[in-house]
């Protein structure tokens, strides 16, 4: 059904693409040799990962020992890269799910590399629990089995229970979302492919042909996925900041960390995606695909979230000084002037300063200081974890107590490792699918390519894609043998 598009709406789809030239763009990075970035980016990552599995081992072999924390900070390093992951893991999920419905098509673009970006953060944020867990030989009270021990879990009560239940909730939801989308995908790919490879790709397709019962299952199992994924968004990194408010310890036990935390899971995953979508759009050529438009509406989402962050950071100086609490008090005091003042202020500057740049639209455009600006947020939402956990934890109701922490190199390895895994992972994933959804990048071209829509936009017929592809955008949705496999 036609409808009305305004003609001075920015193209999402650039280089006058018909449907032909949308799969080849896409599906030719899996079927060719790969460059020299990619190769040399797969190979520092997996010297990092490599070093990281090194680090875990004399772990393992050596005890936490080697780990520098002591009777004061029982938490470091590990948890502050274990809620650091989770949120990166984030934006993933939003972007698939709250986008797609509120139908924001330039999600198309970059909803596939966010998708895979969340699994990966996942996995590598379930590696620190999984190594240091506390009392290890009591592991076995996570998981539901028959037991005689009476009550199955012993201590439901604890957040940390709760973490596991919605992690691996979050975990399954993101991956049968993104595995979905996948899967007309891989059948184009497929169509594409001879020999081994289209045997393993029509496996992983599951027979898809790309008939109107085919589309119209797939179009309802996402629509469902993203609503049982939305809530999700907000449901586990609150659940991860009952971590600490469900605590007494004064800095923690706040009412503010569930939204808290969950606008600032929302910024840094953002930040990454637009790291790793920078980088993919100029390694893989697909700054026709991954536009500026694209960059700008992830700058508008960081700054409307990094403001969030900078509201709630001054929410907790307000009622720490309204409370008249002395000892809340004292944790802010000591969070801005105490041993880790560094911290505090590179958290601040970071989260709270850099992302009012974005208020300039030549600066929310320019993807030079977009990708340097994501980094400094990352870095900063790791700093906002670090200074929560580890100022905190390192002055108590005890002075003779108190104690400094900085990680020894057995932690900075295995954090090194995960950020080498993540990379792994997500350079396998680029050569093995296609890094933006083909089918959903169709879907939209005819309302958001540039031969449609913007100043260039041109007669419809005299635009080679139109002609050969005259058809409804509901007819986009193939598996492209006619046109591609045999053309």
């Amino acid at each position: 059904m036609s409808h009305y598009v305004s003609d001075i709406r920015e193209p999402l789809i650039r280089g006058h693409k018909s449907y032909h030239d949308i799969t080849e763009d896409l599906v030719s990075p899996t079927e060719k040799t790969p460059g020299f970035g990619w190769i040399v980016g797969f190979i520092i990552s997996l010297s990092l990962l490599g070093f990281g599995l090194f680090c875990i081992a004399w772990t393992v072999w050596h005890g936490i020992g080697t780990w520098n924390l002591n009777r004061t900070i029982g938490w470091g390093w590990d948890i502050t890269n274990f809620v650091w992951w989770i949120g990166i893991g984030h934006a993933g999920t939003l972007i698939s799910a709250i986008l797609l419905l509120f139908r924001q098509k330039w999600r198309t673009g970059v909803n596939r590399a966010a998708e895979a970006m969340t699994i990966f953060a996942v996995i590598c944020a379930a590696l620190f629990p999984g190594i240091h867990v506390g009392r290890a030989w009591v592991v076995f009270y996570f998981f539901p089995y028959p037991n005689t021990r009476g009550p199955l879990w012993p201590n439901f009560n604890s957040p940390l229970l709760w973490d596991l239940f919605a992690i691996s909730t979050y975990f399954t939801v993101s991956l049968l979302f993104w595995y979905t989308g996948l899967v007309p995908d891989f059948a184009t790919v497929r169509d594409r492919a001879t020999g081994l490879r289209r045997k393993i790709y029509n496996f992983l397709s599951f027979g898809w042909t790309g008939s109107a019962k085919h589309w119209q299952r797939w179009e309802s199992l996402s629509l469902i996925l993203a609503g049982i994924a939305t809530p999700l968004v907000l449901s586990v990194h609150t659940i991860v900041s009952f971590d600490f408010a469900t605590s007494i310890i004064p800095g923690w036990h706040t009412t503010i960390f569930p939204p808290y935390f969950v606008a600032g899971a929302i910024f840094s995953g953002f930040a990454m995606v637009l790291t790793l979508m920078i980088i993919t759009r100029k390694l893989l050529h697909l700054e026709d695909y991954i536009t500026i438009a694209h960059v700008e509406s992830m700058n508008k989402v960081i700054l409307v979230t990094g403001t969030i962050v900078g509201v709630a950071y001054l929410t907790e100086l307000f009622i720490a000084w309204y409370s008249g609490y002395v000892y809340e008090q004292f944790a802010f005091f000591n969070r801005a002037a105490g041993p880790y003042w560094w911290s505090y202020f590179g958290m601040m500057f970071c989260n709270v300063v850099s992302p009012q740049f974005f208020w300039k639209r030549s600066w929310r455009r320019n993807i030079a200081f977009t990708f340097f600006l994501s980094i400094v947020i990352n870095i900063g939402m790791w700093f906002e974890r670090f200074v929560i956990i580890a100022t905190t934890l390192a002055r108590d109701y005890l002075p003779s107590s108190w104690s400094y922490y900085s990680p020894s190199w057995v932690e900075m390895g295995i954090f090194a490792g995960t950020i080498g895994l993540f990379f792994t992972l997500y350079l396998l994933f680029t050569r093995v699918a296609p890094v933006v959804a083909i089918a959903e990048v169709k879907s939209i071209l005819k309302s958001a390519g540039d031969q449609y829509t913007g100043p260039n936009k041109i007669h419809h017929g005299h635009d080679h894609g139109s002609e050969s592809h005259g058809h409804e955008d509901h007819s986009v949705h193939s598996t492209d043998h006619d046109n591609d496999s045999h053309s």
